[in-house]
């Protein structure tokens, strides 16, 4: 059995946070806020609010928005959507850790419009792993990385803000 090395997911950290920083400099930061779509995309839209000082954060749930939902049911540990902001005319940096078929991100955008219509959403993702099935791109991917059909990575953190650590794993999906 071939042993798939895991991303470094400190080190593409770095390189998305260096990225916002460059699409959103200090100057326009009032203008925009930080949506991370549970349950890693929120680990890192904290940790990005905390090292960029952006005004605010918030967390999406995609549950209800997800096209398998009759089928999975609700995920038990799901947290409901926070958006400690206003979503009307914002621009909104809706952060994911992995971009894959593009469905969490379709779920995420239909939940974001019922609080309302943003003047922008701009996506940053860790890793972009492609297989898409909706047309969704990433404006922001730290990596691009192939893997193999079955497998998926797994975002784990420890700590909270600005000392919050990241770290990736390959597992197998589920059958």
């Amino acid at each position: 059995m071939t042993q798939i090395p895991n991303p470094d997911a400190e080190a593409l950290y770095r390189t998305l946070r260096d990225q916002v920083q460059a699409m959103i400099p200090d100057g326009e930061r009032a203008q925009w806020s930080v949506a991370g779509i549970y349950s890693g995309g929120a680990w890192i839209a904290e940790r990005l609010a905390a090292d960029l000082k952006l005004p605010d954060h918030g967390v999406i749930n995609v549950a209800f928005h997800r096209d398998d939902y009759a089928k999975k049911g609700l995920h038990s540990q799901a947290q409901p959507t926070t958006l400690p902001f206003d979503v009307q005319d914002r621009k909104i940096l809706l952060i994911d850790d992995v971009l894959a078929t593009g469905r969490t991100i379709r779920a995420a955008v239909n939940e974001l419009f019922d609080y309302g219509r943003p003047a922008r959403v701009a996506l940053a993702v860790l890793v972009d792993r492609g297989g898409r099935e909706l047309p969704m791109t990433a404006d922001l991917a730290a990596a691009q990385i192939e893997l193999p059909r079955g497998r998926t990575l797994v975002l784990s953190h420890q700590g909270e803000g600005a000392a919050m650590r990241f770290a990736f794993t390959t597992e197998a999906t589920a059958a």
